[in-house]
């Protein structure tokens, strides 16, 4: 009969061990700093702090690709970095405003611990 150490050890030795770039898939830490040092990502970040904007009205201002700011803004969303502010009608179409959460973000290196400091968008408050 096998302890519970025991099978956890069989189930250790089973799975393979995981490299640091699997660790950091897993870090919301790790994928908020990758965002941050995306030149796309923080070019949409930027154009929507002071006021909320539509795709389109960002892809035109930045002189990108739709689909890349959609793209973006989409990656923004699930990492809570930007909101949908409010909704317009154009057309009879529902259309989402997007507004940046943040407005500010530090990323400090003590050893080999790196921490990040994201502070609110003041322009947000209603």
């Amino acid at each position: 009969m096998t302890t519970n150490n025991e099978k956890k050890s069989i189930v250790r030795e089973a799975l393979p061990k995981p490299n640091i770039l699997q660790l950091s898939e897993y870090d919301i830490t790790q994928k908020i700093m990758d965002s941050l040092t995306n030149t796309c990502h923080r070019s949409v970040l930027f154009s929507i702090i002071k006021s909320s904007k539509d795709a389109p009205k960002i892809a035109a201002e930045l002189n990108i690709s739709l689909s890349a700011v959609y793209k973006t803004l989409v990656k923004l969303e699930e990492l809570t970095l930007v909101e949908i502010d409010t909704f317009n009608f154009v057309d009879g179409k529902k259309v989402k405003l997007y507004k940046s959460r943040i407005g500010r973000a530090e990323i400090t290196f003590d050893g080999n611990d790196a921490t990040l400091h994201l502070y609110p968008n003041k322009n947000n408050e209603n």
